[in-house]
């Protein structure tokens, strides 16, 4: 004769474990802090310490530059440029975001802007300046020093294309630690994870520059440069989340998810360039692989790769730090399994 049914909460008990129920949590939090972190970002775009500079004979650049630093909330850090020839070689240099020509012989200025470093930051700097030239009876005509290509209309593309590789890179981490268990055996085993992460990084990389450059017309620029940043935004981005998986087990794919995704796509710069975010987006967006790769691949695909070591310098850092602790942990835990061997009974 069957004994009598458990409880309900009995049951509630034996299913859910304290484990199951703390992440549970974690998800729900991982939740809201997507929700948080993307709404706080991108909600209300306003532009602080956009660079401009005025180009122009003495007397006009003192007193337009002042204009400038008069814009409330600190929304411009103006500067000054020599010369037109001067000024486009800064904003190719992503030194600056626009520079306002002032001609002094009329009414009309130009401004000139790169809707590649981002349309957003370009659109502001119009309207500001806009509005300033409008106050002085002036008008003003925009020039775009470096437009985007016709098949980034947006200018999303890179950033896009920077998304897809850091996707790759922490899932296949994932799919990894949870197949073959979060932490490597011993550190032979550690290096062959990371070889196959390698592997795929490369194919990953060429996969995706195939993608937005030949087969789609997204992105301007040789395949080749960015084969090499792809590779190694999915590396590092990878390799990181292999080391959270050695150190927190499960929840390191967690903490993947909050850097990568939860932090590190809306302080990209893809929708909005730093200057339009808010601080803490702004402060953390080029020290995560999201910002630094797309800084990069916009680099490469129109400004002929300038200022590409710092975005390098990051991935390289998140890459070395990921490897690093993957082999220290992978080691510890072969230790440990010898001091168990060695143990006397």
């Amino acid at each position: 004769m069957a004994g009598p049914h458990p409880g309900f909460l009995t049951e509630v008990k034996d299913a859910v474990t304290p484990r199951a129920f703390l992440l549970v949590v974690g998800v729900l939090l991982l939740q809201l802090g997507f929700t948080a972190s993307y709404v706080g970002a991108l909600h209300d775009p306003s532009p602080h310490q956009l660079s401009i500079a005025v180009v122009g004979p003495a007397q006009s650049v003192l007193e337009f530059t002042s204009a400038l630093k008069a814009v409330p909330d600190e929304a411009v850090r103006p500067s000054t440029a020599p010369d037109r020839e001067s000024a486009v070689r800064l904003i190719e240099d992503q030194q600056l975001y626009a520079a306002w020509l002032v001609d002094p012989t009329g009414t009309r200025d130009t401004l000139l802007v790169a809707t590649a470093r981002g349309p957003a930051a370009a659109t502001a700097a119009e309207r500001i300046v806009g509005s300033l030239e409008s106050a002085r009876q002036r008008t003003v005509g925009t020039e775009d020093v470096v437009p985007l290509a016709p098949g980034d209309a947006e200018g999303l593309s890179s950033f896009y294309l920077v998304v897809g590789w850091c996707v790759g890179g922490y899932l296949v981490a994932s799919i990894l630690g949870i197949s073959a268990g979060s932490r490597p055996a011993n550190t032979d085993r550690a290096v062959l994870r990371l070889g196959t992460l390698f592997l795929y990084s490369v194919a990953a990389g060429l996969g995706g520059a195939l993608i937005i450059g030949p087969i789609l017309d997204a992105l301007p620029g040789s395949v080749r440069p960015l084969w090499g940043l792809g590779t190694l935004v999915v590396f590092a981005v990878g390799a990181f989340t292999m080391a959270m998986q050695c150190l927190f087990g499960v929840v390191g794919i967690g903490i993947a998810v909050l850097i990568f995704v939860v932090l590190g796509n809306p302080s990209a710069g893809g929708v909005y360039p730093p200057p339009l975010l808010p601080p803490f987006w702004r402060a953390i967006g080029s020290w995560i692989p999201n910002g630094a790769g797309t800084d990069a691949a916009r680099s490469i695909a129109y400004l002929g790769g300038a200022a590409l070591t710092p975005p390098f310098l990051v991935l390289a850092a998140w890459a070395v730090a990921g490897v690093a602790i993957t082999l220290l942990a992978a080691d510890r835990t072969t230790g440990t399994q010898g001091a168990r061997m060695a143990r006397p009974w």
